[in-house]
């Protein structure tokens, strides 16, 4: 029987953005809100099979969704960190689905071609980790089999997966990514970002 390789993504939406100062979620790289275009990117890769888990800014971000074929996971234990994120949408995965990717909803950079590769790698050994390689090491985007989803809901703290990928001493199969070393935590960061890409074309949300 052949491995199930289908990929559920989820897509870790539910910080604060306290160095931000607002709801980063809805900040716009090029006129398009951020999670918008990190949702079109991953619903490129795996089609209707997309979780996105929001939080601190539910009520106010749930709308910029409009009619996006995405799963809508509340993670009520937002303040824990990133790891209550992660166990949530661990939590919401359907038995359908063979390996779990892990995005963050400020990985602009993160293309869907960087996407598709990272897949295209696991795919070809469903069992193993597959991480995005950068900045010396593994992180997030990372897919993990569904033999690990109870690791993943392990985790505890403000820290996520990044710990597992990086001294976790798991065995780790790795994409060179340097684009996800780039997240948005500032106004700054996006404005650099945005000047970056300027020229380059609007990229559209779906």
């Amino acid at each position: 029987m052949s491995a199930n390789t289908a990929i559920q993504v989820l897509v870790l939406a539910a910080g604060a953005g306290t160095r931000f100062g607002s709801a980063k979620q809805l900040a716009t790289v090029n006129g398009v809100p951020m999670l918008r275009l990190v949702l079109g990117r991953a619903l490129s890769l795996a089609g209707a099979q997309v979780s996105v888990v929001l939080g601190a800014h539910a009520r106010e971000v749930a709308p910029v969704l409009g009619r996006l074929a995405v799963n809508v996971v509340v993670n009520r234990q937002w303040e824990e960190g990133l790891s209550s994120s992660i166990r949530a949408g661990a939590a919401s995965v359907p038995g359908s689905v063979g390996g779990v990717l892990l995005l963050l909803a400020d990985q602009v950079g993160v293309s869907e071609g960087d996407l598709q590769r990272l897949a295209d790698c696991w795919r070809r050994n469903p069992q193993a980790i597959v991480a995005a390689q950068y900045g010396g090491g593994y992180g997030v985007p990372a897919l993990f089999p569904r033999s690990q989803l109870g690791l993943l809901q392990s985790l505890r703290g403000e820290h996520g997966a990044r710990a597992l990928l990086r001294g976790g001493g798991l065995a780790v199969t790795g994409v060179a990514m340097p684009s996800a070393a780039r997240d948005i935590d500032t106004r700054e960061q996006l404005a650099s970002y945005e000047g970056n890409v300027q020229g380059e074309g609007l990229e559209r949300a779906p």
